[in-house]
C-alpha cells in the first residue's frame, strides 16, 4: 500500500545552497496532518524554481517507507 503525505514547503533560493553545497543533505518538513517527516534533499531537485521551492506536495512512499514520487498541487 502506497503512503502519501502531504507537505508545505518554503525554501528560498539561498536556503538551497546549502543542499546543493552539500552541507545539508536531508529536508526535516511538517505534513499538512502534524507529523515530522525527513526525507534526502535531492528529492527536490525536480521541483526547484529559480526563488527555490515553494509550494504544496504530495510523497508518496512504499510499505518499506522507500520514496516512490513527489509532485506539486498548489503553488
Amino acid at each position: 500500500m502506497t503512503q502519501r503525505l502531504r507537505i508545505v514547503l518554503k525554501i528560498s533560493s539561498s536556503q538551497l545552497m546549502q543542499y546543493y553545497e552539500g552541507a545539508v543533505d536531508s529536508v526535516v518538513a511538517k505534513t499538512t496532518d502534524g507529523r515530522t517527516i525527513k526525507f534526502p534533499a535531492n528529492i527536490l531537485r525536480s521541483m526547484v524554481q529559480s526563488e527555490g521551492v515553494y509550494g504544496t506536495f504530495e510523497l508518496a512512499f512504499d510499505d518499506n517507507n522507500k520514496f516512490i514520487s513527489i509532485h506539486r498541487i498548489h503553488n
